[in-house]
């Protein structure tokens, strides 16, 4: 499943626009790929992954402004249409395969 996150964010003052940065660099952290500029998404093995990524974005929210996340299933986020514009040019994960350690 995929978690994508909407956020619009004011930026019209110095503290407004450090809280922006500081966020941004946390959900980029978090290994939220971005979308459009203020849209990012993430994979999420599970229901269970998703809601303690959803608990770590709200524990982290700016103080001012608009985060939203929803979520879709790997199908439905297959089906999105490009109208304009191209497929962004990073190398996404897009696997559900988990890393095992002994």
């Amino acid at each position: 499943m995929r978690l994508v996150l909407f956020f619009d964010l004011p930026v019209g003052t110095a503290k407004q626009r450090k809280d922006y940065r500081l966020f941004r660099k946390f959900i980029v952290k978090e290994g939220f790929l971005p979308l459009q500029e203020s849209v990012y998404a993430k994979l999420v093995v599970n229901d269970a992954a998703a809601s303690s990524a959803l608990a770590r974005v709200r524990k982290h929210r700016p103080p001012a402004g608009l985060v939203q996340i929803l979520k879709v299933t790997e199908s439905q986020f297959a089906t999105m249409e490009y109208i304009t514009g191209k497929r962004p040019d990073f190398e996404e994960v897009d696997t559900m395969e988990e890393l095992l350690v002994l």
